[in-house]
């Protein structure tokens, strides 16, 4: 076997061996080091990151409104998939610690025609849906979903709120990455490497969108300084891994 026939072989088993890692469907986002699902590099820990899922439990985890036990969800080697059935009134969970000032990343895949969201500062036993207290992030198959819709009700935007600018989702099927960082007031919505949205909670701005919106008489919505954060199970199925979060 001469060189360039090694060579050759080489370059098909590592490309195979990063093919088949990644589940056979090259949806690993651009850029980024290969690295087992669920862990944190040394750098990571380092910065501070800790697991919000491991890839195995759901320990960190409860339903809104329903205690510890999470029911709907599961987990298929070492992704967490919602129930695929949520409504207003269940199937959310929200995490079991609260937090003020932080940085959360994580990895999502939708599936066709679905919608889902995350969280921030989620308040508890005061009303019966979640997003009557938490900002949302949203989750949804831009691409499939051909109603007419609001800019602000598209991927990665403060749902109901602040609409994106220049945001790139990759179709179903496919893993996105969002990050949101929220310290005090300011929040900023990422969405695969890029800032898309970015607000102060309270402002004057703030308080007029509020009051133009689905909002204006929900007393509770985004005035918390410390919560949970919250997945939502509201309609069609979601897949989550990677899931981190950093107290700042």
């Amino acid at each position: 076997m001469n060189h360039i026939t090694i060579l050759a072989a080489l370059f098909f088993a590592l490309s195979f061996n990063a093919y088949s890692a990644d589940g056979g469907k090259g949806d690993a986002v651009a850029g980024e080091e290969q690295q087992a699902l669920n862990t944190l590099t040394k750098k990571e820990k380092q910065e501070g990151w800790k697991l919000l899922f491991d890839g195995v439990s759901i320990k960190n985890w409860k339903t809104f409104n329903g205690g510890k036990k999470v029911e709907g969800w599961k987990i298929v080697d070492g992704i967490l998939y919602n129930s695929g059935e949520g409504s207003d009134h269940g199937g959310d969970i929200i995490t079991k610690k609260q937090y003020d000032n932080f940085e959360l990343s994580l990895e999502w895949n939708i599936s066709p025609l679905s919608n889902s969201g995350i969280f921030i500062r989620a308040q508890e036993n005061i009303v019966n849906t979640i997003y009557k207290t938490a900002p949302e992030y949203q989750l949804s198959d831009d691409i499939g979903i051909t109603r007419k819709r609001e800019k602000y009700q598209f991927t990665a935007a403060c749902y109901g709120m602040y609409e994106t600018e220049g945001a790139a989702i990759n179709p179903p099927g496919e893993w996105n990455t969002s990050r949101l960082v929220v310290n005090g007031a300011h929040v900023e919505h990422w969405l695969n490497g890029k800032k898309v949205v970015e607000y102060e909670l309270w402002s004057q701005d703030w308080k007029e969108r509020k009051a133009k919106s689905k909002w204006k008489d929900e007393p509770y919505y985004g005035m918390a300084k410390k919560g949970h954060v919250g997945l939502q199970d509201h309609g069609g199925l979601t897949r989550f891994r990677n899931i981190k979060i950093k107290k700042l």
